[in-house]
């Protein structure tokens, strides 16, 4: 009888932090798909007014603090300019503490554009998220990506960038 009541009482705490888990999955999830989708106004809404941007291991900038329009402006310059991006993420590690959340997952972001040097560009690694529940929602506050390896056609952001200021 004692093993049953502590295999529930496991199952059930087992759920409820699966549900507490859902929203935030779900937020990171969507920024994602809403960037692979070109759809700013929701990818704006997923993030909080000010957010901490940080691609310093790839590219060497400071993270910098930006608002969500800012940082939609930034990646309408470049992403629209491949045929298609397909970012890919898992391996979700999630703390949850009140309303303030983080969570870190792999990431893998594929843009393909046909060229003759090759018609992918693949980076890979992992990211880490800060989000606060505002109301019944979590906005991301911070987004650190942390760069593995790229592969592919390198070239391919130059030639996009190029193909944007014509």
């Amino acid at each position: 009888m004692r093993t049953t009541a502590v295999l529930l009482l496991s199952i059930i705490a087992i759920t409820i932090n699966a549900q507490a888990m859902e929203p935030i999955y779900k937020t990171v999830t969507s920024l994602f798909v809403a960037s692979d989708n070109h759809e700013w106004q929701h990818l704006e809404a997923i993030f909080a007014d000010e957010v901490e941007l940080d691609y310093s291991s790839m590219n060497g900038h400071a993270a910098v603090l930006l608002s969500p329009k800012q940082i939609t402006e930034s990646w309408k310059s470049i992403l629209p300019g491949f045929s298609h991006t397909h970012h890919q993420i898992g391996n979700f590690i999630t703390e949850v503490n009140g309303n303030k959340a983080k969570a870190s997952c792999y990431g893998t972001a594929s843009h393909y554009l046909e060229d003759e040097g090759g018609n992918v560009w693949t980076v890979v690694g992992t990211y880490d998220f800060e989000l606060i529940k505002l109301g019944e929602s979590w906005r991301i506050t911070k987004m650190k990506f942390n760069y593995k390896y790229q592969d592919g056609n390198t070239g391919l952001p130059a030639k996009v960038m190029e193909i944007q200021r014509q």
